[in-house]
């Protein structure tokens, strides 16, 4: 998965020791483009950033896995990026021009621009139905 981003904030990077050797793990938050705006923590693992210098206000393009596991009873889910690159003007463009997804109002069905989108002249018949008299069919009842 992808999605392009304003940088945020990065946060301080953690290091350990583990049994396979020592770790980095990198966090930065993103804000979404759109009417609703999201922010997204991702975790970049080794690194996968050395060759950027951020800077918040920044355009990223990131592709990450989204994975869940379970501890004590509880989920926790990590957006893990796989690679992170300075976004191109390409990039920007097509991200704030994707159509949104068409929503349906809770109380009243879809918007009435979908109703009308799928009502056209074609999909009526252009002829009244034959009289009740005239009509002929093969039901026993």
């Amino acid at each position: 998965m992808q999605f392009t981003g304003k940088l945020v904030q990065v946060l301080p990077a953690q290091t350990g020791q583990g049994k396979n050797g020592e770790w980095r793990k990198q966090e930065i938050v993103l804000e979404t483009d759109g009417q609703y705006p999201k922010k997204v923590c991702v975790s970049v693992w080794g690194d996968k950033m050395s060759h950027l210098t951020l800077s918040p206000g920044e355009m990223l393009t990131v592709d990450f896995d989204i994975e869940s596991r379970e501890y004590n009873g509880k989920w926790y889910t990590d957006v893990k990026a796989w690679k992170v690159t300075t976004a191109t003007a390409a990039d920007r463009a097509s991200s704030s021009t994707q159509q949104p997804p068409q929503q349906y109002n809770q109380g009243g069905g879809y918007p009435q621009s979908f109703n009308k989108q799928s009502r056209n002249a074609d999909s009526f018949p252009s002829s009244a139905p034959p009289a009740a008299d005239s009509f002929e069919d093969d039901l026993p009842f």
